[in-house]
């Protein structure tokens, strides 16, 4: 199979899951499952590619509106999307805010395929902290008003802080994987990097660093965010022995 007609195979099988979300009407167990399935896929097109296909591949931006214009605690897995994704990413705000139209939106920036599943894990991740939010707060009724809200953030503070870890550790052994598969996959990924570095320089957009996300938190929320984060099953599909993972 030739490399354009594997290129565009990989872009059907990634459109065809991005499309099975949550908000379409599948559970987050299938969501998660096609989640694996997309990173199945990136790594099988790395592993096809050259560098001569590396560096005439295109960047795009793909943007996700996030809602409103304060930042929220899903902002703590950002970084680690992109970084899983191979992806740049940053915050851009549109409208007036004296008028009330100001609103935000992450921009993914990368190859095609690694900004589908970059804004394909941020809805599921998304997803799976508003419904452990849901869980977390039913379970305890006798929090009322500043209390919840500070125990609810500081829950999903953790649960996001946790599920970035992950990530970035899965990305460290994709990478390690895709070197050990070929005998020039380190330094196709450094070409990839460096594609994809060189061709944001070019859109003269400037990164800031972000400032913290949230306040203090309260620990025994934090900590049982963190707990959550460690089940929200980003590596497999949820089946057999795997029940105790986020369905």
């Amino acid at each position: 199979m030739s490399q354009a007609a594997e290129l565009s195979r990989v872009k059907s099988r990634i459109k065809a899951l991005t499309a099975k979300t949550v908000a379409n009407g599948c559970t987050e167990a299938e969501a998660m499952s096609a989640a694996e399935m997309v990173g199945r896929l990136l790594e099988r097109y790395a592993l096809s590619m050259d560098e001569i296909e590396v560096r005439a591949a295109r960047c795009i931006q793909v943007e996700v509106p996030v809602g409103g214009s304060r930042r929220r605690p899903i902002d703590g897995c950002v970084p680690a999307i992109a970084r899983f994704c191979d992806c740049l990413v940053w915050l851009a705000r549109t409208g007036d805010a004296a008028e009330g139209t100001r609103a935000a939106h992450y921009v993914f920036f990368g190859f095609e395929t690694d900004t589908s599943l970059a804004t394909y894990l941020f809805s599921v991740i998304e997803r799976a902290i508003a419904t452990e939010l849901g869980q977390f707060r039913s379970a305890r009724p006798a929090l009322r008003a500043a209390r919840l809200r500070r125990a609810s953030a500081s829950f999903q503070h953790g649960l996001a802080a946790r599920v970035a870890e992950r990530l970035t550790a899965m990305h460290a052994e994709r990478e390690a994987s895709v070197g050990a598969r070929r005998a020039t996959g380190t330094a196709l990924i450094l070409a990839k990097h460096r594609v994809v570095e060189e061709a944001f320089a070019e859109t003269e957009v400037r990164l800031v660093n972000a400032g913290a996300v949230g306040r203090r938190p309260v620990g025994g929320a934090f900590r049982e965010g963190w707990a959550a984060g460690a089940r929200v099953n980003l590596s497999r599909p949820v089946r057999g022995g795997a029940r105790g993972l986020l369905a």
